[in-house]
């Protein structure tokens, strides 16, 4: 068995997702052209149905449930893990949101962060058991869809 149980790995994709629904509340309040304000509020939502997704599958899920020397030890461990280490990281959020003042900007932030997102559940694979390798192309699959509306909808406001 590997280091993470698909469970963790769900759960850390929540916090993603919770992390996803800033950034994207963010880059609508940024964005000057009324449509793409529509695309990221759309995109906020999605994150939200995302969010709700995975906590549903998450529910469904045998829970690991590693010793801990205090309640919540883990969660904790996997919350502080998501907000400083992986996509859209608190750090990234300080240091990269500065750079994030137009409607493309925010596009290409979006874009990059998906494409982390899919590589990641894609690598953590290998540290679950093959049993719930379908959980997580349930996440990718989720996450490659964003992928694609955002490329789709920058390559439009290019043409603008």
């Amino acid at each position: 068995m590997g280091v993470f149980e698909a469970s963790d790995i769900v759960e850390v994709a929540i916090r993603i997702e919770e992390n996803g629904i800033n950034f994207y509340k963010f880059a609508e309040q940024i964005a000057k052209q009324e449509e793409a304000k529509k695309l990221f509020a759309y995109l906020a939502q999605a994150e939200v149905a995302h969010k709700k997704t995975f906590e549903g599958i998450f529910a469904k899920m045998e829970k690991y449930n590693p010793p801990e020397s205090y309640a919540g030890e883990y969660s904790a461990y996997l919350r502080a893990y998501v907000d400083n280490n992986i996509i859209f990281t608190k750090e990234a959020m300080d240091k990269e949101l500065s750079k994030v003042t137009d409607t493309f900007a925010a596009f290409d932030f979006a874009i990059k962060r998906e494409l982390d997102s899919i590589l990641y559940y894609h690598e953590i694979k290998k540290l679950v058991p093959a049993t719930q390798h379908a959980t997580l192309d349930q996440i990718i699959d989720e996450e490659r869809k964003h992928f694609a509306l955002l490329t789709e909808m920058k390559k439009r406001f290019m043409k603008q």
